[in-house]
């Protein structure tokens, strides 16, 4: 039989580790933050959905990106500024880490698309205002499929 002076018996590497000691919550400020990162990127997302107007498709690609780096700045900076504090990660950072992350590179993508195929996006935008039937905005398709096709041919694609 044991006794209470007998030393405990060796942890069974089966067992999980004992919990290690909880750090403190955020303060409200860094918390905030990680709350405006999150909205940030939710916003910057949804405003890549919004977009209508191929011409004004840009700027709101580009106010976008903006908005997804002020948000990946906020959550990284919450996140820092908690761990130098000591404290627990704020609630939402990650989250608003990683949807800042996809809509930079979203954004960035659509961006380089814009710019790469401006004149052939400001071609439909033109057609696409003066069709009024089915027909006529096939006619825009197509031109615009063509147009694209050959602008990859000339920048290297197959």
């Amino acid at each position: 039989m044991a006794r209470l002076t007998d030393p405990p018996p060796p942890r069974s590497p089966l067992l999980l580790p004992p919990p290690r000691p909880q750090l403190p919550a955020p303060s409200p400020a860094l918390q905030q933050r990680a709350w405006a990162a999150l909205a940030l990127a939710l916003l910057s997302l949804l405003a890549m959905t919004l977009i209508s107007n191929i011409h004004r498709g840009v700027y709101v690609v580009g106010v976008a990106l903006v908005v997804a780096v002020v948000a990946l700045v906020l959550a990284f900076g919450a996140m820092s500024a908690a761990r130098k504090a000591g404290a627990r990660r704020p609630r939402g950072a990650v989250a608003a880490a990683v949807l800042g992350l996809i809509g930079a590179v979203f954004c960035s993508f659509a961006l380089a698309g814009f710019l790469i195929f401006h004149t052939e996006l400001s071609q439909y935008a033109t057609c696409m205002s003066g069709a009024n039937t089915t027909a006529t905005r096939t006619v825009c398709q197509n031109q615009l499929d063509n147009s694209v096709r050959n602008e990859i041919k000339l920048l290297g694609g197959n």
